[in-house]
């Protein structure tokens, strides 16, 4: 396939993409930087891959009620994300147990998605991505009704995770599917629309979420959060036949031993820090977790000086840029993610205002990144670049200090007046940071590389989201104190991890001096 005939799609948190022909180089992912951080992996499974589609000449007649299919899981899988988060304190009261496994109510679900992603893009490749779509929809539409039905916190987190494991066979087919299935100018047009359907979930999922809790339908409580899902998943299975075929044209092999380390390294990192004031133990397992992936990396190399196929192009890890970028997104929604726990942890569990108060709270900051995300997309990175990301960290940052100041001058007990105006500050950052970073990120790779690229800058999103979602929730969780001073404790290491994450955005946008 030409260089011509690739979209390069420039990544936004509302899920909406732009062709940028500087770089049109393969494929790319969509990522969303929504209220859970929760991210979309598209790319190819094999590190430069060339990939067929089934196509024809003649337009494919079902395309359009295909395409439906497609956005609708999609919005699925946002919609699960960002609406369990609102709704995992009242989980906890319902099933009980120790509060430290509320964060894990989400955490469980995006750490099988991070490590889950790859492979099972590899898998569309070998096996069909039609075919890995629907067994991926069929296995969500299961574990969400087991969800519903779970007796207890542990069981409930273990479903979780095997609802991300089938997120991550059905998010990285979605590109492969409409390139399938659409030609020309009609393809830019069926990627147009996945901005819109995925900004609506972002902005809709806490919302929905503290709504569905707090109505009770039919008694269910937060159980309704999980059954939601039942009527699109049957849904985009009953259109789901009219999908178009898609592999590549030479079957790549998968990786186990790539595989294993990179599970078992991310999990003993994940794990330890989890408990919200890890000690020497578990600072000692993450390190060995760090060690793990070194192994990984340095097995990789092998594989692919070897003539293996390799999970990630080896060659992504040299320099200076893409490495940076790595870190930079890990930390950034690890700060993303871990803020949007510790409000909702907040007014849930240390004010009792209830899921629908939380719901509401979230509204400015996803209105907050869905706008700012269009306005950088559209307009200020072509006009100023990478100065742009900066630009949003600095308001992210000026959002956190507002929501600090509002926690600080509400009286106890109260609810912080000034909080929905510091998120929607913090939410416009998030919005201007994203569009930039993954322009920059992926600028720096070549033509060969952009797939494994793409797909390895959406796992760390979501490995950096668990960490959120896990680290700083249980810093709040395990702060002694008022629950204001647990929150003032939450927002001040994710302030501390912001200025790691500035730092890391520095070394990755600053320009080489010549020789």
């Amino acid at each position: 396939m030409s260089r011509t005939d690739r979209i390069h799609r420039t990544v936004r948190p509302d899920g909406a993409a732009r062709t940028d022909r500087a770089s049109a180089d393969a494929d790319v992912g969509i990522g969303v930087g929504a209220g859970a951080g929760v991210g979309v992996g598209v790319g190819a499974g094999t590190p430069g891959a060339a990939e067929v589609s089934g196509g024809a000449s003649a337009p494919y007649p079902w395309r359009w009620i295909a395409l439906a299919a497609l956005l609708a899981a999609e919005a699925m899988n946002l919609l699960d994300a960002t609406i369990v988060q609102v709704a995992a304190p009242v989980v906890h009261i319902g099933l009980g147990g120790a509060e430290t496994t509320i964060p894990w109510f989400s955490a469980s679900y995006t750490l099988t998605f991070a490590l889950g992603l790859l492979t099972c893009a590899r898998l569309g490749d070998i096996h069909g991505r039609k075919r890995v779509f629907r067994v991926g929809v069929a296995a969500f539409a299961v574990a969400s009704l087991a969800c519903a039905l779970a007796p207890t916190a542990a069981v409930l987190i273990a479903l979780r995770a095997v609802q991300g494991a089938a997120a991550a066979a059905i998010v990285p087919q979605t590109f492969g599917l409409i390139r399938a299935m659409f030609t020309g100018a009609e393809t830019s047009k069926a990627l147009g629309m996945i901005g819109p359907v995925m900004g609506l979930s972002a902005v809709a999922g806490p919302a929905l979420g503290g709504v569905l809790t707090h109505a009770d339908p039919f008694g269910l409580s937060w159980r309704a959060v999980f059954l939601v899902n039942l009527p699109l998943a049957v849904a985009v299975l009953a259109a789901a036949p009219r999908l178009r075929e898609d592999r590549a044209p030479v079957r790549p092999r998968l990786d186990p031993a790539g595989t294993a380390p990179a599970v078992l390294g991310t999990a003993l990192v994940v794990c330890p820090l989890a408990t919200g004031r890890p000690g020497p133990i578990a600072w000692a397992t993450a390190a060995v977790g760090a060690a793990v992936l070194g192994v990984f990396v340095v097995q990789q190399r092998r594989a692919a000086r070897r003539g293996g196929a390799p999970l990630i192009e080896p060659a992504l890890l040299r320099g200076r840029v893409f490495p940076a970028a790595l870190v930079t997104s890990t930390l950034f929604f690890t700060v993303m993610n871990g803020v949007m726990t510790a409000v909702v942890l907040h007014l849930e569990l240390g004010l009792r205002h209830g899921p629908l108060a939380a719901g509401l709270t979230l509204l400015p900051w996803s209105t907050g990144l869905a706008v700012a995300s269009w306005a950088a997309g559209s307009h200020l990175v072509p006009r100023y670049g990478a100065r742009v990301l900066h630009a949003g960290v600095a308001a992210f940052a000026c959002g956190l200090g507002g929501a600090a100041l509002a926690y600080a001058t509400a009286a106890p007990g109260a609810y912080p007046r000034g909080l929905p105006f510091a998120l929607a500050l913090t939410g416009l950052g998030a919005g201007l940071f994203t569009p930039p970073f993954f322009t920059t990120a992926l600028g720096a790779v070549g033509p060969q590389e952009t797939g494994s690229a793409a797909g390895l800058l959406n796992a760390v999103q979501q490995l950096g989201g668990t960490l959120g979602v896990a680290l700083v929730g249980g810093v709040y969780l395990g702060a002694a104190g008022t629950p204001r001073a647990a929150a003032e404790h939450a927002l001040g290491v994710a302030a501390v991890l912001l200025a790691a994450t500035a730092a890391a955005a520095g070394v990755m946008t600053a320009r080489r001096r010549p020789a």
